[in-house]
Parts: structure tokens; sequence; C-alpha cells
């Protein structure tokens, strides 16, 4: 820690081109109270109308929500053409992919509209306003409520905001807790669900790197996928059909090919997914000691299992890409997080504010009793963590672990219409449809004896780290009937199971019947691991006890002990605004980042034929000839990536980096090791974002797909 004071004082005193970071994830709503002013002295040239307003176009019109908050995405031409992450398409581009038509590894690229491919799941929403809607619902509440009360009446009271907010509009509306629900807030959004596939690098280039350079710097990826939002010929969100025509939106970035500088403004606009910025040290320390390890140690022979059946062959590989990488972006991420939380002493930090808050709180009899056992609740509810530690197991080793398990859960629904005595034909056929409808997709990426063999890996690990106690019933038969050997038992399931294979189960849904599902062994272990698990959440409900309460009051004491402080809310996968500068950093003694690399970068780290490091021909050809055209900055290099200290987690993959005139100079794509607790606390001096350079992206489509007919929608300003 000591060392780390000395690099901070060093950054502040001999490197004022490394600045301070911006803090804080901002409502767009309320930029005009709240930072207009600061933003406008880094340089930011426009107004707070211009971020955000329900009476004309705005930046909030060009950012989108995808699938809901996975991902975001901007517009960049008025044809309804969105830039995102390429891992954030990497589904859609792997579903697209066979080993004829291998567009993860050779990339994909639409040269007519007719071209672009659909992908059934994936969604665009947009902002159309947010409300303040605090006022209708805190008066209905009080402290002496329990959670379970608190929640209910909150629940009630939005319910009815959420049903008056959409009135007759094909409009969603969702009540959200701030602050630890001590704010409410409504967002109102509209989604559009024809999202067609426009554009992809290959995979050397959208994923350069791979999970060696993941959540590193410096970085060379160029981690861009380009979709389409389609809509009904009266603009309005519709279903995919071959009638619907490009979405025509309020405002599209322009895009510039200016580049940028150190101490250059840069803002983030985008959905954030989750921070934990107001956790208390105790719930740190289980993220620390219980929640990252269990993830850690499970992933890990998850992937190493799905590592070996991705080895044996292409067609192998594309199959479980998109489910290997989702599996260890967030197993590294938990080993990186822990390495922050010793490293920075976040929990010596919090212990400090902890500290603060209860001599402030004990200083005055009102605020001692409304305030002073905030955080013995939270103390209390991580003394006993059986409960806790078996849910965390249960997520990870079989809500998260085999594939078809929470698949076969799937078909409760049709089971359930089958034993209705009042059944009919219609509701039966209604749920089986719905079944039917989900084959393929799961199915066409799916090798049961791969499956099978994470199973029994991961019900073992299960079984050795959780107490007897919340042992589904299925492990008692295979004590009694298999030796305890899991992996002769679950051969046995995939073997008599209809979920075994595609064709068993299109066979019983021909003629469904009840006592089939009933006697099906993949089934029984379905419904015995969620019953499990509604066992585990009702006792961990029990032992957290006033946890939600301790940490309402907690926050709701912060903010009235310093009042002169803007309060940002956590992320919630809501709209967010977050502005700072370009700049680099020193993540250690004796080591200085530079805030951009270059293709020049690109090629020195090539290893041929390895996998993370290859480097596509045409690249190399294109380097050699330094063939950048208008793309290069003013130094003659073409720039590859870039750092800002905007303040990001993860839902902003994808996210416009935009500069001080509204214009689009890059894509944020991922965080920076150093500072992987981010989540929890900011670390001003050292946490950074790491952003692929919109000129790189221009140049990979123009001059290494020649798709001209892209570049020609956009609006380039120089």
């Amino acid at each position: 820690m000591k060392r780390l004071l000395a690099i901070v004082a060093f950054i502040q005193v001999f490197l004022p081109g490394i600045v301070k970071a911006d803090e804080g994830m901002w409502l767009p709503a309320l930029i005009e109270k709240l930072n207009i002013n600061q933003m406008k002295k880094e340089g930011f040239s426009l107004n707070a109308e211009d971020i955000y307003s329900i009476n004309h176009s705005s930046l909030k019109d060009a950012v989108v929500a995808l699938d809901h908050g996975s991902c975001t995405a901007e517009l960049i031409s008025d044809e309804g053409l969105l830039l995102t992450n390429h891992h954030c398409g990497f589904d859609e581009i792997q579903a697209h992919s066979t080993v004829e038509h291998d567009y993860l590894g050779n990339g994909f690229w639409a040269k007519t509209k007719e071209e672009e491919l659909p992908n059934l799941r994936k969604s665009a929403s947009f902002l159309i306003r947010f409300e303040d809607v605090t006022d209708k619902i805190l008066p209905e509440l009080n402290d002496q409520m329990t959670s379970d009360e608190r929640s209910k009446k909150v629940r009630e009271i939005a319910s009815k905001i959420e049903k008056e907010a959409t009135g007759e509009n094909p409009y969603e509306s969702r009540v959200q807790s701030l602050y630890n629900d001590n704010k409410y807030y409504l967002f109102v959004y509209e989604t559009f669900k024809d999202i067609r596939l426009v554009g992809a690098p290959p995979q050397s280039m959208g994923k350069f790197g791979g999970e060696t350079d993941n959540w590193m710097w410096p970085r060379h990826t160029c981690d861009f996928s380009m979709f389409r939002i389609y809509c009904g010929k009266d603009g309005k969100p519709a279903a995919y059909s071959k009638d619907n025509v490009p979405y025509k939106p309020k405002h599209h970035l322009p895009i510039s090919l200016n580049g940028y500088k150190t101490d250059d403004f840069a803002m983030v606009m985008g959905y954030p997914g989750i921070t934990n910025r107001y956790k208390t040290s105790y719930g740190i320390e289980y993220t620390e000691k219980v929640t990252n390890p269990i993830r850690i140690k499970v992933r890990e022979e998850k992937q190493r299992i799905m590592h070996e059946f991705m080895n044996t062959s292409r067609k192998n590989k594309l199959m479980y890409a998109a489910k290997f990488a989702r599996s260890a972006n967030y197993y590294k991420y938990s080993i990186g997080e822990n390495k922050g939380i010793e490293s920075l002493g976040i929990i010596d930090q919090k212990k400090q504010l902890e500290a603060q808050f209860t001599k402030w709180a004990n200083a005055d009899p009102k605020r001692k009793e409304k305030y002073g056992e905030a955080l013995d609740m939270i103390a209390s509810a991580y003394k006993d963590e059986t409960a806790s530690i078996a849910l965390e197991y249960m997520m990870e080793s079989m809500v998260r672990g085999s594939e078809i398990f929470y698949f076969a859960n799937h078909t409760r629904p049709l089971y359930d219409a089958l034993l209705k005595k009042e059944k009919t034909s219609e509701t039966v056929n209604l749920a089986t449809d719905r079944v039917k409808k989900g084959l393929d997709d799961f199915f066409n990426d799916f090798d049961p004896a791969t499956d099978q063999k994470i199973a029994a890996a991961l019900f073992r690990i299960y079984q050795e780290n959780v107490t007897p106690q919340y042992h589904p019933s299925f492990f008692k038969t295979v004590k009694a009937k298999y030796g305890n050997d899991f992996e002769k038992y679950t051969k046995a399931l995939y073997a008599k199971s209809i979920f075994g294979s595609k064709e068993r189960l299109e066979n019983f849904l021909k003629a469904p019947k009840a006592r089939t599902l009933r006697k099906d062994p993949i089934y029984q272990v379905s419904i015995d691991m969620f019953h499990m698990m509604s066992v585990i959440i009702e006792d961990r409900d029990k032992t957290i006890g006033n946890l939600a309460k301790g940490n309402h009051l907690f926050v709701g004491g912060l903010m009235e002990m310093e009042t002169d402080k803007n309060f940002y809310p956590d992320a919630n996968s809501s709209m967010r605004l977050t502005y700072g500068t370009i700049g680099g950093y020193i993540p250690r003694d004796g080591v200085k980042y530079n805030y951009f690399t270059t293709l020049r970068g690109y090629i020195e780290k090539e290893i041929p034929g390895d996998e993370e490091f290859d480097v596509p021909a045409k690249l190399e050809t294109l380097y050699a000839a330094k063939d950048y055209g208008r793309y290069a900055d003013s130094d003659g290099e073409l720039h590859t990536c870039f750092l800002s200290n905007n303040d990001i987690t993860g839902g902003n993959s994808g996210s416009p980096v935009i500069n001080g005139k509204g214009e689009l100079i890059g894509i944020a794509f991922d965080g920076n090791w150093e500072a992987m607790s981010g989540d929890l606390t900011y670390e001003n001096e050292l946490q950074k974002c790491i952003n692929v350079d919109i000129r790189f992206v221009l140049w990979t489509i123009d001059k290494m797909a020649g798709a001209q007919n892209l570049i020609d929608e956009m609006t380039i300003v120089k």
C-alpha cells in the first residue's frame, strides 16, 4: 500500500498529463443540475439539452441497450446502422457460423441490405424518458417495515406507476430503486426486436489477444461488430419480417477522424450493468473470500472440459466458442478483482469510512436512533455463511454448470399443462410449441458428451464443498447405486433421458405425456436441483435478515452525512454518462503506459498459428505498405486503441466514446487489470477505460473488408 501511495504522489507531482479520473456513472437527465459546469471546464462544448432531451433529438437517442442491457450500441447512420463490440455480437456471429461459412474465423460483411442476417433473440432498446418518482413511493414506506413488507409495498406502487407511464404506447416501463432504496426512478423504453448482423472482422482482429490480453493494457484488439435496426413501415417495433425497413433514428453520431491527444475531453454513454460502490467492508470480505474463489474454482474446471472438446475440431471450436468466452470473461475478472481488493487496501478504506459514519451517527441522539444499528445489521447478515456458500455453489455448479438441466426445467410449463384436469389441446399445444421453438438454438451448439463430463465434474465439486443438508436428493442415488461415481451416474442419465438427444426429444413432443416427463432422469434431476435452490434461498434469506434494511440506512446516512457531495447511484443497467479525459497511467514502479497503441504493436505481438495472436495476411500486407488512407493519425501511424479515465463496468461494452463536440472517437470495450476491483470502489489514479479507436474500425471496414457501402452511410467529419 505504501508503494502504491508513492506512485500516486509521483503521478500527481511529476506527470500532469496523467490526470485524476472523473468518478461517477451519472444519470443523463440530471447532468444539467449536477455536472454540466464541470464538463464544460474539461472541454465539453455542447449543452445538457444536447445530451438528454424529451422535446428534441439528443445524444441519448443515438445510444441503445442491447439485449436489455447486456451491452451497449450506438447509431452511426440515418438507416439504423449500429456499432458495438465484437464480443457483444459474438453469440450471433458464432450462431451464423459453420465450417463452410466460418464468420468467426473469416469475418462477415453484408455488401447489401439483403445479405444482412436476422437474429431472433437480439433486441435494441431506446430510453424514451426518465422520471424521479421517489415522492410517490417513499411517503408510503417507514423504517418499521420489514424488508419483505417494504419490497411488497414498493412493487405495488411501482406497478401502478409503470402501467400509467406506458398507457396505449408500445413502450416498456420500469421503476428501479437507486441509492440502496433511498430513491426511485421511472425509466420508459422502446424496444426493437428485428436486429440484423451487418458486419464483423475476423476473430483474429475482433478478439486479438484472446484471454491472454483480456483486461490488459497495452491492447490492440479491433473489438467491434455491426448490426442494423429494422422496424415496421410505420417506424414502430415489429417482429422480424422481410417487409420491415431500416429504422430512421432521431439522432445518429457523426464520426470524427481528428483523433485525440492527452487531456482531451471524452465521455461515455451507455448501460453499465452492476456496481457495488456502497458495499461495506463486510460485503467486500464476502466477495473476496466466498464469491470469487467459488467462481474461480468451478469455472476453471468447466473451462478445462470445454477446452478439451474445442481442441478436437474446428467445428467443435465454433460450437463452444461463445460459451467458453462467456465463462472465461468473469473467471479472469474474479481473479483480478481479488488482487485489486488486496493490493489497493479496499477493505481498510471501507472500514475507515464506516468508523467515520459511526462517529457521525453517534454524535446526535436522533441520528443514532435512526442510523446507529445500520452497520450491526449488515455485519450480522454475514455471520452465518452456510446457506450463502451453498447458493454460490448452486449457481455456479448447477444452474450455470451443465446446460441440459436448466434446459429441461424449461419444460416444466408443459408438464403442468399435461397434468391439468381441465387441460385442452390448445394449452398443451401452446406449451409444446414453446419447447419446440428452442430446440434448434439449444442442440445446434450442444455436445451431450461434453455436457455430461461437465455435469459429473461440477456435481462432485458441489458435493465436496457444500454441507450435506443442501445436497439435492439425487445425490443419495449416486451414492447408493453408483458408488458415488458421478461419471457413471451422469452417463446413465444422458443415455436414458429424452433430453439426451434432439431426436429423442422431438419424438416425445409429437405426443407428450406427463408420465414420461415425470420419470425422465434428467427432468427429475432438474426438479431436484431447483427445489434445493429454493430451500437454500429460503434459509439464506433468514440468515441475511436485515441486510437490505441495513444497506438502505447506511447509504441514506452517508448522503445525509456528506451533504456537499454529489452522490451518483450504483449502476443497474439504466443509461448513464461518465466523463473524463484521455491519458495514460503508471501501473507500477518504473513503468509508464502511453495512452494509445498503433498497428505496429499489433504486428509486434504476432505469433503465427497461435489462435490468440495470429495476424491476417491482408493486414500484414496493408501494414507493410503503410496503406492507412485517411485513417492515419497526424503522426502518420494507424492508432488501434486508446485510454480514457471514464468510469465504466460490464454492460458498457460497445458504448460510444464521444469528444467534446458530440462526435464519435472510439468504442469502449474493457477495463484495465490494475483496477479490476472498480465495481467495489473507484481507484482515481489507476482505473482506465480501454477503447478501440474509431479510425481503426473505419480502416478495417474500408481497407480490410472493402465494405464501401457501409462507409458511405456514415457521417464522417475531418
